[in-house]
This record gives C-alpha cells, sequence and structure tokens, in this order.
C-alpha cells in the first residue's frame, strides 16, 4: 500500500484506503465478522454479486458529471480489475463488475487521481447526489442546481452524521417544475424557486420512496432559501439517524420513520437539532465548478448522412437548443445502461472535437452531451452511427430502463435487461411512429425492489415468479399508471396482474394496442389510464395470466437456455446490523479515535457527533449483554436508563438521556466538545471495565 502513500494528494482519501486494505486482510484472516465487514465495504463502494467470489464496484459521480478523461480512466479500470464494461445506473453512477475484493483498494487509488470516488456509493450512507441532467443549460430552468448538488455532495461525504444509519438516504435536484430528476420519490427533493424577491431557494419534499412499498413524498416546504438547505438537510439526516429503524431493514428508509411518528414530529425533532449545527446557514458557491472546456473545432467538413430519415428522426427525439444561444444539447440512447469499454473509448474520440468535455449521465441510463454547435450535428450524428450509438427515442417509450435483474444482482428474480431489449425492438419495428411519445415510460426491475424504477413507470415490470403445479416459472408483475405530474407530484404504478415473463411482449402490444385505440386525442396516458381504471386492465390482461396454455419455452428466462430456477441472494443495498457485543465496543474505540482527531482539527460538531456514537454504541453493547436489543438509537438511551441507570447498576450524574442527549442543546462549541468528549471516553472506559468483569 505504500503507492497510495506517495501518489495520492488527499491525506483523508489514502487513510481511508489504506484502511480498507487493513480491513481486507483482518477480513481474510478471521478478525472482522463477515456482516461487519459486508457494511464496512458497502460504505466503500464494494457490492457483491450474485457470481461468488467477485464484485460490483460503484463508482460514485455526483450528478451524474464526467468528464472525457474520467470516462477513458474508468475504462482502463474496467479492463485491468473488471469485465471490460461500464454499466449506468438510474442514480447516475458508473458501475464496474467481476472484480476482486483484494483488489478495491487499489482500484479505488486509481480512481482517486482522476478526482473520481467510491465513498458511499453503496451501504447505509448519503448515496449519490442526483440531478435533471439538464442542469446548467435547460431553458427553462430557474436557475442552475448543478452547484447545490454538488455542495450537498462535499458537504455530507464522511461526515460524521451519515456514515452508520439504518438505511440509505437519497436526495435529488431537479433542473424546474418538470420535475425530471423525481423529486417526489427521494427522502430529500429540491425543485428551484424564486420568489418575488427575486431570491433563489426551493420547493422540498420529504419522505419519498420506492422499493416494494413506494409511497410519495411530501411537501414540507415551499420555499426553502438557499442557505438553508444544507441545515436543513443535515437536521433530517440527524433525526433519521437518532430515531430510524435499525433492526428491520424493511422498514429503516425515512419514509416508514414519517409514517411511524408522523409528518408533523419529524419536522419538529429536526428543529430541535438546528442548535448542535456546525452551520446555521450555508452559503453555496454558485461558481464552484468551473465552466466546460467547450468543442475545439470551429470549421466543421461536409458529413453526407448515411440514412436521412433516421437523422431526422434522431434531431427530433434526440436534440434541443440549450438556453446558451447557439449550442445544442444531445441525448445518446444507450441499450440497458451498457457501454463497452471499446466504445466507452472510440466514444471519446467521436466527441472530443465536438461537444464539450462535460458529460451527464441521465436517469434512464444513457448520456447528454452539452454545447454542440448547430454545424456538428451531421458530423456528431455519423460518429455516433459508427459505433451503434445514433438510435432515435431517448426517453420515449422505446426507451426502457432496466437494472441488471439475474445478470449480476443477488436479488434479481428475472432476466431484465435481455427484456428490455426484446420490448425495445418491439416498438422499433411494430410502433415506431412512438418514438416521438415521450408521455409513456417503460421501466423493469429484476425484483419488486424497484431499481429499474418500475414504480413510477408508465408501463413497470417486476421480475417474480409463478407456481404451475410443481413447475415454477419466470414471471412479471405488471404495474400501470405511474409517472410524473411535475412541481413535485407524481403518481406510484398500481400492481395489475401478474403474467409470465415471455409474455411481456404480448402485455405492451395489450396495452399500446388498446391505448392507440380508445384514447381520445390528444389524450395523456394517465388520463387514459384514470379514465379507463384499474379494473378495465386487468380484465384486458388477464388472458395472458392464463397457465393452462403454457408452453415449454415460457418456463425458460429471457436470455437463458436452461429451465428457470428461482435463486435469490443475500440482499446488500444496505448494510447489515452486527449485534455482537465486542466488536461495538471495539468500534466504540474506533469512534473515539476518530472523534479525537476531529478535535485535533478543530472540527467541534464533527467530533461531537463522533462522541455521541461512542455513547450509543457502547450502551448498546451493555444493553446486549442483557438480551435487550433496540431498533433505534433513540431506544437504545431510553433503554440504558430503564436497564441500568434507574436500576443503579450504572451509576450517573442524572439520566443517561440527559446526558447524551445534551448534544442537541449545546452550541458546537470548543468547549462543549472538550466536555462531551471527557464524559464519551469515561462512559466508553466504564462500559469497557463492565464488560471485562462480566466475562472473567
Amino acid at each position: 500500500m505504500q503507492s497510495f502513500r506517495t501518489e495520492l494528494e488527499n491525506p483523508i482519501v489514502e487513510n481511508d484506503i489504506i484502511d480498507l486494505e487493513r480491513k481486507i486482510r483482518l477480513f481474510r484472516e478471521g478478525k472482522i465478522h463477515d456482516e461487519k465487514f459486508r457494511s464496512l465495504r458497502l460504505a466503500r463502494g464494494v457490492y457483491g454479486q450474485r457470481q461468488p467470489g467477485v464484485q460490483m464496484v460503484r463508482i460514485k459521480l455526483p450528478f451524474g458529471k464526467i468528464t472525457f478523461k474520467q470516462i477513458l480512466t474508468i475504462a482502463d479500470i474496467s479492463d485491468e480489475y473488471g469485465s471490460s464494461n461500464l454499466h449506468l445506473t438510474t442514480r447516475q453512477d458508473i458501475q464496474i463488475h467481476y472484480v476482486s475484493l483484494d483488489r478495491t483498494p487499489e482500484l479505488w487509488a486509481r480512481l482517486e487521481r482522476d478526482d473520481i470516488t467510491l465513498r458511499e456509493a453503496c451501504g447505509n450512507t448519503v448515496r449519490n447526489v442526483t440531478s435533471s441532467p439538464t442542469s446548467g443549460i435547460d431553458p427553462n430552468e430557474p436557475f442552475d442546481v448543478s452547484p447545490y448538488a454538488h455542495a450537498t455532495f462535499e458537504y455530507f461525504l464522511r461526515n460524521p452524521i451519515c456514515q452508520e444509519m439504518g438505511r440509505k438516504f437519497k436526495m435529488s435536484f431537479s433542473a424546474n417544475d418538470d420535475d425530471t430528476a423525481y423529486s417526489y420519490i427521494h427522502d430529500l427533493g429540491f425543485i428551484p424557486k424564486i420568489n418575488a424577491a427575486g431570491e433563489r431557494g426551493f420547493k422540498v419534499m420529504l419522505g419519498g420512496g420506492l422499493g416494494a412499498q413506494p409511497l410519495l413524498a411530501n411537501i414540507v416546504e415551499e420555499f426553502l432559501p438557499e442557505d438553508q438547505m444544507i441545515p436543513y438537510i443535515e437536521s433530517i439526516i440527524r433525526v433519521f439517524d437518532r430515531h430510524g429503524e435499525r433492526n428491520n431493514r424493511n422498514k429503516a428508509r425515512l419514509k416508514y420513520l414519517v409514517q411511524k411518528l408522523g409528518l408533523d414530529e419529524v419536522l419538529r425533532l429536526a428543529k430541535e437539532e438546528r442548535t448542535a449545527l456546525k452551520v446555521k446557514s450555508y452559503t453555496v458557491n454558485r461558481d464552484a465548478l468551473a465552466e466546460p472546456a467547450l468543442p475545439i473545432t470551429a470549421n466543421y467538413p461536409e458529413v453526407s448522412i448515411s440514412n436521412p430519415l433516421r437523422y431526422e428522426q434522431w434531431l427530433a427525439t434526440n436534440v434541443f437548443e440549450q438556453k446558451q444561444k447557439g449550442f445544442y444539447g444531445v441525448y445518446v440512447k444507450v441499450p440497458i445502461g451498457d457501454i463497452s469499454t471499446e466504445i466507452a473509448r472510440k466514444l471519446v474520440d467521436v466527441l472530443r472535437p465536438l461537444v464539450a468535455d462535460e458529460i451527464r449521465i441521465t436517469q434512464n441510463q444513457g448520456l447528454l452531451l452539452k454545447y454542440v454547435r448547430k454545424e456538428a450535428l451531421p458530423a456528431l450524428y455519423e460518429g455516433l452511427t459508427s459505433i451503434d450509438l445514433s438510435a432515435p427515442g431517448f426517453d420515449s417509450v422505446a426507451d426502457v430502463t432496466t437494472c441488471p435483474g439475474t445478470d449480476t444482482c443477488n436479488l434479481g428474480i428475472s432476466n431484465s435487461m435481455t427484456m428490455a431489449k426484446v420490448l425495445e425492438n418491439v416498438i422499433y419495428t411494430e410502433y415506431e411512429d412512438l418514438i416521438y411519445n415521450r408521455d409513456i415510460k417503460i421501466k423493469i426491475s429484476g425484483c419488486m425492489n424497484s431499481c429499474g424504477q418500475h414504480g413510477l413507470a408508465h408501463i413497470g415490470l417486476h421480475g417474480s415468479s409463478l407456481k404451475a403445479g410443481t413447475r415454477v416459472l419466470p414471471s412479471v408483475q405488471v404495474m400501470l399508471g405511474g409517472g410524473t405530474v411535475g412541481n413535485g407530484v407524481g403518481r406510484a404504478a398500481e400492481r395489475v396482474v401478474k403474467v409470465p415473463a415471455k409474455r411481456a411482449t404480448h402485455v405492451l402490444r395489450s396495452v399500446l394496442d388498446d391505448y392507440k385505440t380508445n384514447s381520445i386525442a390528444d389524450e395523456v396516458f394517465h388520463n387514459y389510464y384514470d379514465r379507463q381504471g384499474k379494473d378495465y386492465f386487468y380484465r384486458l390482461l388477464k388472458p395472458l395470466a392464463d397457465l393452462t396454455t403454457l408452453t415449454d419455452e415460457e418456463f425458460v428466462d429471457w436470455g437463458h437456455e436452461e429451465t428457470f430456477v428461482t435463486a435469490i441472494g443475500v440482499g446488500e443495498c444496505a448494510g447489515v446490523v452486527i449485534d455482537l457485543v465486542a466488536t461495538l465496543l471495539y468500534e466504540s474505540e474506533e469512534k473515539l479515535g476518530w472523534a479525537n482527531d476531529a478535535y485535533k482539527r478543530g472540527a467541534w460538531a464533527d467530533a461531537i457527533y463522533h462522541g455521541y456514537s461512542v455513547f450509543v454504541s457502547s450502551a448498546k453493547a451493555l444493553l446486549l449483554d442483557k438480551g435487550v436489543n433496540s431498533s433505534t438509537q433513540a431506544g437504545v438511551i431510553k433503554e440504558f436508563d430503564a436497564q441500568y441507570v434507574s436500576t443503579g447498576e450504572f451509576e450517573l450524574n442524572g439520566s443517561f438521556t440527559d446526558l447524551v442527549l445534551q448534544i442537541n442543546k449545546n452550541e458546537p462549541t470548543e468547549e462543549f466538545a472538550t466536555e462531551y468528549l471527557a464524559m464519551a471516553t469515561e462512559f466508553l472506559n466504564t462500559s469497557k471495565e463492565r464488560r471485562e468483569a462480566l466475562v472473567k
């Protein structure tokens, strides 16, 4: 690991990578519990695959921004460490598959040299902060939200308040009221607004989420001033960390905390946290992001268009005029979100002379190119055509979003990626006029967890299984009527019927044919669906659910040759809680070390929060000795008073609640940090002494 020390300029990142290498070694030696190690590596973007012995590495790209150099770096790394493929995700990340665990520290160090991180791309952390890909060039945006998404990413990366939450936490920034970053399905979603005084701010959505039980977010602020955005987020995360569920991961998202406590109570608790915040107002640097280097070519040679009709379709569906006069944004449709490293390099060669050196990954697994001059469009189209990336119909019915499904995911039930290709082919060959239709979105997930965002689709499908006699066959749950309405309002798709997976094409034809035949002139799909009603579509599709007419082919999933077998592994969408006493006390010592490091740097708020974590981890360890396993940090604090303080087994000057929760009643000053860390140190030492006495 010596090369990491000499080649990385940021000592914090360097130590992070060295720590990962050390803990991999300890894990191999059997000195770290496998579930605890899973939580640790997930927070560093290393995710177990369906295939044993290899990992998926998720690269965190804030709001999907990536440069030519970064693409080439990731391609080189995928060749050296992975499967020579780049997979674009619905959260604007890039994933590399088939990576050896032992090589992940080295891989991470290579990425960091080009300012690319894995940190907190997975696990119980603040995940990648997404935004509308058009932000910065959108003709309808009140202002560019990119600096705000960037500031949010930077502020919460490695922030102690969000390193070990009960589950993941997701945020998005939409460019305008069209809400193309889906604020309504996020823990916190932001839509830019300008008030009557000309000041910037955000409409704020809270408590949304997809998964197996979609819940739409609540509007909590119509106009939050821009300087209050970061403090507001921190207050909510602090509440989620303290009160969120930690034992039952299926109930551990913020949306369930809102259900449990009520929206008003969550917001009240957030206000209580304001005192403890390191900043009460946070001015975002609007100029933090440098303008991208514009295309270097000024004169473009004459280009002969190979397919004039396809070119006109491409112009109509994939190209739009930016707010910057004389420039165009161009979408690139990437089938199933996969780009081979060979094509990635050829793509950069095509783009370098024609577009700005800043690409955005889109939520439907495509790319957005920026600052293309009108004169460059023919050359760009032909260049993209040469590498099979000029298909028209971006974000239309023909642009199907999908997760990896059973290709690599532990939780995948069916092969969503091949199904997506098949459905797209149906559109292009049988419904070509619909490549202009952006009103209908088709999204597929390999299981119910909605990584492919089927829960917000007009036509959504998720992998499942059906039993026919003694045999099991791959199936899809058909969901209809979801999607974005706008300005924070969205719709969750409704479950209609479950059919064999091989009949997904028939489902698509049935719905589209009925829409063409029975929709009123200019009627959008949502209005058509509402007018007909869910039962209408159940009756329409019910014949496809008839299992008495099954063929042998229907027992074989899309893209497979063997008969279907349901094989679901252990999901790793978030870390698993470890309830081992010795491990918790060891973690408390580690957190105390982090607290002291932050204190030495003068980061009082960070030091205090690490100290708070020392109290909670130590108390939880002692509670486990009594068989008490509380599911929230707030519960741990309450139970410690009941089990230890009130019984006289653990002497404190007052209650444990009052001791620990000084954190949200004091400003994060040096004086309070000094006092609080001293008390946390004493509590940990006493807890260790008690534990040692019990095990002797």
